[in-house]
């Protein structure tokens, strides 16, 4: 292979996913464009798929806030968060092209006219535009805005589709609810407005590509779903591990904590996918039935349960990545008598005919030793040891979503020398390293879905209020019960030490961060 072809190779390995066929062209409606997530997240992934031909040509985005802006301001401001490098990807799109397709709105989220001249404004888009009234909206507000907001598209008669050859749908973003019963009012709020088929609650976890190659793992591969039950499997462990302490979150998180910032939506998310039977097939209906079967068989919690299977913490002061680092009560924002969870380790059990008997270990928390995510896949120890006087580990398989997207089998091997003696050794599959580095980053693969009218990766109704559901009794029994004497674990470390215990109890150990 020549130089050239080695180019042209790798170029086509990093833009492995352009679209051959772009979606329908659409307009998209950000509300909330003028925020931190549509900022740093959404328009850069927007820009990502206009590049790869994933958009249509004549898209349009429309960025609504209440932050008074022309569209050259707005297209200024994006521009400042997209690829430096205005270099035009495979569709021959770049910077500066994709930033034509830019305007702004201003307009308070509960005013009827805003809405009124919204609507004629996306009149004209589909008139110059040719997008044949095809809409986004996607709800990058504050929790507290969405029903507002649905329910003016809905008074201006903005939910329904503009005709029968059209489509309208609509991304949440999480936190979909407080609790299961702002959760249920949510829904009931979404569901008066809009049909369920156009409705799509978006957890960016899902959109990684080591998630969604858990199920191409188990159900694409013979050799590693005939394993993946009580009989072969000793327990799951599941680490959603961060570094960073809560940044300029500090107001949202003192309301919010570990267990409704991430056990709720995205550790549970990876849990049903880690747990659910084979969909008949790989559609939106029958994968998030599986899902939501998981959720119903894991045990509910009780008030005796609660102490024994869950731990929570809050980080003091401490050192990471060799820096000093204050603890959560002295982070800007944040009370100094907070009893506000930073880590949260639980216990679950899964009771169906696949998983009765293996315990599902779940922890998260920030300001910890190290930044990963990850699925463990922990088997049994072989069933009758024949080598003497060896310690040999069992079996792993790790599934790494973040940082670095792969996957990971320890077993063991004999080491060199006289001496049976019998050492974990890996195989190591990484996306980088195969593929490229032309990964797609989640926002952009699950927008790209939601335009496609694709709502496997997304949550349905049932599934968000059965995971609060879950939740709910210890959220309830924190309320009511005094809280540890926090902070009872330093920054950089790797939690408290009765997260420890919740795993010794049982005779088992965390995997090291």
């Amino acid at each position: 292979m020549t130089v050239r072809e080695a180019e042209v190779a790798e170029a086509n390995q990093a833009d492995a996913y352009y679209c051959e066929i772009p979606n329908d062209p659409c307009a998209i409606v950000m509300f909330g464009a003028s925020g931190d997530l549509a900022r740093r997240k959404l328009l850069p992934a927007l820009y990502d798929l206009a590049r790869h031909s994933c958009l249509a040509p004549r898209f349009r985005l429309v960025g609504f806030a209440r932050t008074e802006l022309s569209d050259d301001d707005f297209r200024r401001n994006a521009s400042e968060f997209l690829p430096k490098a205005d270099s035009p990807g495979p569709s021959g799109v770049g910077q500066q092209e994709c930033l034509k397709h830019l305007q702004y709105f201003s307009g308070n989220y509960d005013d009827p006219e805003a809405y009124r001249r919204l609507t004629q404004r996306l009149e004209e888009l589909d008139r110059d535009g040719q997008l044949g009234g095809n809409r986004l909206y996607y709800l990058a507000t504050p929790p507290d805005v969405y029903p507002r907001v649905i329910e003016q598209l809905g008074k201006a008669g903005l939910a329904h589709p503009k005709t029968e050859k059209s489509w309208t749908r609509v991304i949440i973003e999480k936190p979909f609810g407080h609790d299961q019963a702002s959760a249920r009012a949510l829904n009931d709020k979404v569901l008066s407005v809009f049909e369920e088929s156009q409705v799509y609650r978006i957890d960016h976890y899902l959109g990684k590509e080591t998630v969604q190659n858990m199920l191409v793992l188990r159900f694409g591969n013979g050799i590693f779903e005939p394993l993946w039950n009580r009989n072969y499997v000793d327990h799951v462990q599941i680490t959603a591990a961060e570094s960073l302490g809560v940044e300029r979150r500090a107001a949202f998180y003192e309301s919010t904590g570990a267990l409704r910032d991430m056990i709720q939506s995205h550790v549970l998310q990876l849990t049903s996918l880690v747990a659910m039977e084979a969909p008949a097939t790989f559609d939106a209906t029958p994968v998030r039935n599986e899902k939501i079967k998981v959720l119903q068989s894991i045990r509910p919690f009780t008030q005796e349960t609660i102490w024994k299977s869950v731990v929570r913490g809050q980080y003091g002061p401490g050192t990471v990545n060799g820096k000093t680092v204050p603890g959560y009560r002295q982070e800007p924002g944040v009370k100094p008598d907070s009893a506000t969870e930073t880590f949260v380790a639980l216990k679950l059990q899964v009771d169906n005919w696949r998983w009765s008997g293996v315990p599902f270990y779940l922890r998260t928390g920030k300001r910890l030793k190290r930044a990963t995510t990850e699925v463990a896949i922990r088997f049994k120890q072989a069933p009758h040891m024949v080598f003497r006087s060896t310690n040999a580990e069992s079996n792993s398989l790790i599934l790494n979503i973040q940082p670095d997207e792969g996957i990971s089998l320890s077993f063991g091997a004999k080491a060199p020398g006289s001496q049976m003696q019998i050492r974990p050794v890996t195989m190591d599959f990484q996306y980088r390293q195969a593929f490229g580095g032309g990964s797609r980053d989640a926002y952009a693969t699950l927008i790209n879905d939601c335009i496609r009218g694709d709502a496997t990766l997304f949550d349905r109704a049932d599934s968000v209020e059965a995971a609060w559901a879950l939740v709910d009794p210890i959220l309830e029994a924190w309320r009511t019960a005094s809280p540890p004497p926090f902070p009872n674990y330093p920054a950089g470390s790797e939690g408290p030490r009765a997260a420890d215990d919740l795993t010794a109890s049982d005779g088992r150990h965390w995997r090291p961060l």
